[in-house]
């Protein structure tokens, strides 16, 4: 059972990658799409909700695209991971009112996402940029 959901995964990679390809210039969302395999449409929510957190800047007009919003170095894995849940939960019903759930299950997990939340809040845009670099 993954953790991270693959739109999580998704919109880091996203972020990572506007990091060290956004050199003066906004990086499209075509081309963000493009080196991931993936329909431009597929990506644009995620973008659009890093954009509305303030991960991400949208520039707009022909040479637009995406740019990093703040110091990358303040940007963590754990707000970028809200963003995209963020997007998700816009697309996801609600839970059917239940007392396991709401006394049992929510308390627990939530918890748990606490302690994870701890973990990812320590890992920033800038320290996985370095790493990715010699990967591109």
């Amino acid at each position: 059972m993954p953790l991270v959901s693959r739109k999580g995964i998704l919109a880091i990679a996203a972020v990572i990658d506007v990091a060290i390809n956004a050199r003066g210039r906004p990086v499209s969302a075509k081309a963000l799409a493009a080196r991931h395999k993936l329909p431009p449409r597929h990506l644009e929510p995620v973008l659009q909700a890093l954009v509305r957190e303030g991960i991400l800047k949208g520039i707009r007009g022909p040479h637009g695209g995406y740019e990093i919003a703040r110091e990358q170095s303040r940007i963590t894995v754990d707000e970028i991971l809200r963003a995209a849940s963020r997007a998700e939960e816009a697309e996801d019903p609600p839970l059917p009112p239940s007392s396991i759930v709401s006394e049992v299950v929510q308390p627990a997990l939530i918890e748990a996402e606490r302690t994870f939340s701890a973990a990812l809040g320590k890992i920033n845009v800038e320290d996985m940029a370095k790493r990715a670099a010699p990967a591109k």
